[in-house]
């Protein structure tokens, strides 16, 4: 979109309805009435046809026998609109313009108040539903448009971009929203938001666990959050393993005072390395821990173990995770949205197949910034008598 700070994508739709047969069409629409035959779809497109004419807009019509119209309006300014006529009672109108003025957005607003006005007249009180969407707007300095976990697109209220950089692992991005506060986004996943307490409380056992004068440790966690609750609670050793902290300068250094301040209470080590190697070493020292919290990535969304390097990797960490931990110790780590079902039961699959056999709990909380429950995992040994 080079060249241009901002262009608007503006839908309007329509469902129409008169004494005819219900129709199933998509999900997103999964009922409405059948409005008629061809001839209605022509009538649409007289009565729709002068409102765009008169903006002085080149008219482009598309027929097809039995699928209705496809018209096109193209502005000098190239600005133009998309109505799409259906047969079975769905009337689409998109709008993409340039306006960056408050002049332009209320000949955008004017232009479909006028639609709606016309489309109202000539089916007499027929429409089952209007609906207007936000204008979508692509192409500016600000990315505001983030995908959640199961595919649903999401307008934060960004207003200003902290960070952005590659490091060699993942592009990094701080972006400042007016309800969430600073968010983090890891190649393009949102990941955690000054906002979501919730998510750190739940990855650390939701207030159930008493950590006083325990070994805990963590895998991944580079933001700090994990680390900041856990010092709180006494425990006797901290161990932090992240791969890198130079993927973030404004992250380096909140983590470099938060290091001081925990290391007065309490005994912390920070490893920068890979997780990997550092397991494998402990389950061969035999060192143990009392609690492992992995937060290093959230549970694929893929659902082909055989085919997703992810679910690989993840299913190592566990093994390896289990090798470290006490036998009467807990494993935390996150799932996934609560939709992705096929995938959390996959994961909860994989959980059979370890080393050793493992019960688990598991509970859904709300992590504001998501937009979406999230599922968090509790694993421990399952305790077999001697």
């Amino acid at each position: 979109m080079l060249g241009f700070e901002r262009v608007q994508l503006i839908q309007l739709h329509f469902i129409l309805e008169t004494i005819a047969d219900y129709v199933c069409w998509l999900p997103l629409l999964p009922m409405y009435m059948h409005f008629g035959s061809k001839a209605d779809c022509n009538a649409v497109l007289k009565a729709l046809q002068p409102i765009f004419q008169e903006q002085g807009m080149t008219e482009t019509v598309h027929n097809w026998e039995d699928h209705g119209y496809l018209v096109t309006y193209v502005k000098k300014n190239g600005s133009f609109a998309n109505l799409r006529i259906h047969p079975h009672g769905l009337v689409l109108v998109d709008l993409q313009s340039y306006n960056d003025d408050m002049k332009g957005r209320e000949e955008v607003d004017q232009l479909l108040n006028k639609v709606e006005e016309r489309m109202k007249e000539l089916i007499h009180g027929n429409i089952k539903r209007v609906k207007r969407l936000p204008a979508i707007l692509r192409g500016g300095v600000i990315d505001r448009y983030w995908p959640t976990a199961d595919g649903r697109l999401v307008e934060y209220d960004i207003d200003e971009v902290v960070y952005d950089e590659d490091s060699p692992f993942q592009n990094i991005k701080i972006l400042h929203s007016k309800q969430f506060g600073n968010i983090l986004i890891l190649s393009g996943d949102v990941n955690l938001a000054e906002s979501d307490l919730a998510y750190t409380q739940a990855i650390m056992g939701s207030g159930k666990e008493d950590y006083t004068g325990k070994e805990v440790l963590i895998l991944g966690g580079g933001d700090g959050g994990i680390l900041y609750e856990i010092v709180k609670l006494k425990p006797k050793m901290v161990t932090m393993v992240e791969i890198s902290f130079d993927k973030c300068p404004i992250i380096h250094i909140n983590l470099s005072f938060l290091l001081i301040a925990a290391l007065s209470t309490v005994a912390c080590q920070v490893l920068i390395e890979d997780c990997i190697p550092v397991l494998k070493r402990y389950a061969k020292e035999g060192r143990m821990f009392d609690y492992v919290i992995n937060d290093l990535t959230a549970v694929p969304i893929s659902t082909s173990p055989e085919e997703d390097s992810t679910w690989e990797f993840l299913r190592l960490i566990l093994d390896l995770s289990m090798k470290v931990l006490k036998h009467d110790g807990k494993y935390f780590t996150q799932g996934n949205c609560i939709n992705l079902t096929d995938a959390l039961a996959l994961y909860e699959e994989q959980l059979s197949r370890l080393y050793c056999p493992v019960e688990f709990s598991k509970e859904t909380v709300c992590v504001p910034s998501y937009m979406e429950l999230w599922v968090f995992y509790t694993i421990w040994k399952k305790q077999t008598d001697i």
